[in-house]
Formats: structure tokens, sequence, C-alpha cells
């Protein structure tokens, strides 16, 4: 708080203080009685008392305050001027270090200035020298061209008289030379002469010597024709036994690598690749009468693959993909379907429901419509449990993943899926009924029945059949889809 402040408050409450303690001498006695004492204004008085007792105290704490804070920040200015001198001295060290390096440069400076006039006087000196001596050599060299032209004048008298001797001596060189070839010659036709009697009589001997060889060797080779004959019979015998063994061992490495090829571990991506380029496209098409005797009309697509037990080739897909369903099945009137693939289009004469699960629906095909279609034909696994995980693709949504499995004790013939592992690698991956369940080696594994249960497809067994076609109203297809609906009812809680 301010000093000048303070000093009018405590003032203002002196003044009050005065006023409240001058006492009302007219009200302190009365005509012939005792004085009376006031009590209101004795409480009036303790109260002002108080008030400016109290005021003071806060106005000498308030001052007690501002000087702590202000003996604070008069040690931090304290401090920070410390610092400025700290920096102040340490700038002024730098600054001298900086004059006495600047000196040491004048100084550098200065001797590099004498050393420079050294070298200019000394390169003046050098090349008055070189001038010197270039001079003297142009004089040298006047001097050397005169004494030159008359060595050559003398140079070629000598020469003609060098060359008439040296034809002389070439002449007398020719003719020795003849007559030492003709020496020469000579010599060797007698040599030769000698060396071939020599050889004659050395050719004489030989023949002999090679004449009694080539008996010997006459013989000897007569004996190892005949034995070579025979190692030949032996290496003809071996041949062919080593041909059928490499057939036998061509036959045995083609098997192992078609088996290597059938147990070789896909990633998720191949899987769903080779699924999406070797499904067929299942369309179905349906006349239902409704409550009140109103046809309606139905369709539906989907993506179904070809699956093979080794023996007969179906179609295989959930119930729900189709326009049938077993819970509420109504009347239809009318049931066709076509598959089509590439260019290819066939007609879906029936459809089967597996004997195990009548969620599975299985459309037959035949070899030829198999062939025609020109889709892969996938295997059923022969060991599903060859695998903790398995590759499960949706038939409506181009999602799939990994997911682990487990054997249920309760429900042989399912695989239970946990959806804890999921791990989605395309798409929002959510499995749901109806997707296809296939092993890490491409192989089909089976259908998901509902949301956490997998039908394991072990045999492709038909059961109960439903022809297409217009077929007025039909009630034995109506009967048929309530009968399968009930066998569902009655299996498990945790399969339906």
């Amino acid at each position: 708080m301010n000093r000048s402040i303070l000093i009018v408050i405590c003032d203002f409450f002196l003044v009050s203080l005065l006023a409240f303690s001058t006492p009302d001498i007219s009200k302190l006695s009365q005509s012939g009685g005792t004085p009376v004492m006031n009590m209101s204004n004795l409480t009036n008085q303790v109260t002002a008392r108080q008030d400016v007792t109290d005021a003071m105290r806060l106005a000498l704490y308030e001052e007690q305050r501002d000087r702590t804070n202000i003996q604070a920040e008069l040690a931090r200015a304290q401090q920070i001027v410390g610092e400025r001198g700290q920096e102040i001295t340490n700038v002024q060290s730098q600054l001298r270090t900086a004059e006495q390096v600047q000196a040491n440069l004048r100084e550098q400076e200065a001797s590099l200035r004498q050393q420079d006039a050294s070298l200019r006087e000394q390169e003046a000196n050098l090349m008055q020298q070189v001038a010197t001596i270039q001079a003297a050599a142009q004089s040298n060299l006047a001097a050397m061209t005169s004494q030159l032209i008359v060595s050559k004048e003398q140079t070629a008298r000598t020469d003609e008289q060098r060359a008439a001797l040296e034809q002389a001596r070439k002449q007398l060189e020719e003719r020795n030379g003849a007559l030492e070839n003709q020496l020469a010659g000579l010599q060797q036709s007698n040599q030769a002469i000698q060396a071939e009697r020599a050889t004659l009589n050395t050719k004489l001997q030989v023949t002999e010597v090679q004449r009694q060889s080539a008996l010997e060797k006459a013989t000897q080779l007569q004996t190892e024709v005949e034995a070579q004959r025979e190692v030949n019979a032996k290496l003809a015998d071996t041949v062919k036994t080593l041909a059928v063994q490499s057939n036998n061992m061509a036959s045995n490495l083609a098997q192992v690598v078609q088996e290597i090829r059938e147990n070789r571990e896909l990633t998720p991506n191949e899987i769903f690749e080779q699924l999406t380029t070797n499904r067929a496209m299942a369309s179905f098409y349906g006349l239902k009468r409704g409550l009140f005797g109103i046809d309606s009309s139905k369709y539906k697509q989907t993506q179904i693959p070809l699956a093979s037990d080794g023996s007969n080739t179906y179609a295989i897909c959930h119930v729900q993909d189709t326009l049938l369903t077993l819970w509420t099945p109504g009347q239809w009137e009318d049931l066709s379907g076509t598959l089509v693939h590439d260019a290819a289009v066939f007609p879906i004469d029936s459809i089967s429901f597996s004997p195990q699960d009548p969620r599975v629906v299985m459309i037959p095909i035949a070899a030829a419509e198999g062939k025609v279609l020109n889709c892969k034909t996938y295997r059923l696994a022969e060991d599903p449990f060859k695998f903790q995980e398995a590759v499960v693709a949706g038939t409506q949504d181009n999602y799939y993943g990994e997911c682990k499995f487990q054997l249920d004790l309760e429900t042989p013939g399912y695989l239970k899926m946990d959806r804890s592992s999921l791990k989605g690698l395309f798409g929002k991956f959510n499995p749901s009924t109806g997707d296809l369940v296939l092993s890490k080696t491409g192989e089909l594994l089976g259908i998901m029945v509902n949301n956490n249960y997998c039908m394991v497809l072990r045999a492709l067994t038909p059961g109960v059949q439903v022809r297409f076609g217009w077929a007025g109203d039909n009630p034995k297809t109506t009967q048929t889809l309530t009968d399968l609906a009930a066998l569902v009812f009655q299996m498990p809680a945790k399969l339906q």
C-alpha cells in the first residue's frame, strides 16, 4: 500500500477516535442527581476503537508485506546486478584478449610487409641476373652457329671419302660371304647325306620291331574286343535298369513335388486371390405367394465356390445365400437359378441340403459343366486340424482374415472359431454366418453355420433335395423346408 494513502487513513481514524471520545458534559449530570453513564456511547466507543485498531493492524501487515516484497525484489536486483557485473568483467577480459590478438596481428602484418619488400628486391636482382645470362647465351649461340657451319663443310668432305671406303669394304664382305655360303652348303649336303643314311638304318630296325609289336598287339586287341563285348552287354543291361530306376525316380519326384505343393502353407492373400478368381456367380429367381394370394418376385446373387470329395462335385453355400429360408418357408410358385463364370452359363436344376446340417446347401455340378465353367475345384481338407489357424472369407462382402479355431467335444463335426484372435487383412473383418473357411493350404474346411461355429465338410453327401422349376402351389417344398427347420431347432443351442 502507498504510504501517503496509509497516512491519510490513519489521520481519518484519529479524527474519528477523537470525535467518539469527546464526552457529552450536559448528560454527565442531572439537576440534583448523580451522573449517569451512557452504556451505548461506551459500546460505540469500544467498537470504534476496535475498528481503528484492526485497520491499523491491517495497514501494518500490508506495510510489512510490501517491505518483504521490496526486500526480495532488491535481493533479486542485487543478484542481477552481480551477474551483469560478472558479464561486464568477462566482456572486458575478452576485449583485452581481442586487443592483444589485434596487436599481434599488426606486428605480423608489419613483418609480412618487410618480407614482401625483401622478396621484391630479390626478384629485381634475379631479373637482372636473368637478363645478363640471356645476353651471354645469345653471344655464345652466335659463336657456336658460326663454328657449326665450318664443321658442316668439313664433315661433308669427310663423308664423301668415308662413303667410298665403305663401298669398297662392302664389296669385299659380299665376296667373302658368297664363298663362305658355298662352303657351308657343301658341308650341309655332306651331313644331310650321312644323316639320311643313318636314318634309313634306324627306320629299318624300327620297322622290324614295329612288325613284331603289331603282331602282339593284334592278338591282344582280339582278346580285348571279346572282353569289351561282354562289358558292353553288361552295360546295356545296367542302362536298362538305370532307365527303369530313373523313370521311377521321376515319378516319385513328381509325387513329392505335388505333395509339397499340396502341403505348402499359403498366405491369406494368396488364398483369397485364388478364391476371388475361381468363384462362380450363382443367381436365384423365385415367385412366392403372399398371405392374400398376391405373388411377389424374389432375386438374389452370391459368389459360390466349387468343391469335390474325389467322386462328386458340388457348388457349396449357406442356405441364406439362396432365396430359400428354413424359418419362414412360405409357398413358392416358381424357382430357378443359373451358375455363371466367364462366358459359361448353366441352369440350376435342383439343390440338396446336407444331412449333417441342413443350413449347408449343395448344388450338383456335372463333370462337363465343371470343365466349361473353368473354375478351380477345391478339395476337402484331409486333415482339418493340421494348422491352428484358418482363413475366413466372406461371400457377400469382400473381406477376409485369419482366425484360430478350437475343438468342442460337445459339438463333433464343428469347429469353434476363436473370435478373440481375429486378424482382418482386407475390408471390415467381421466373420458371420455363411462365410467360407479354408485351411492354410487352400483346402475347403467348411462353412460358418452361425457367427461362432463352422461345420467341417468331411464328405459331400447330398440329403433332401428341392427341384427347381414351375410347381404351382407346391406344399411339398414348404413341408420340406419346415422339416429341415425343425432339425436345426433340435441341435444344441450353441449351434443354432
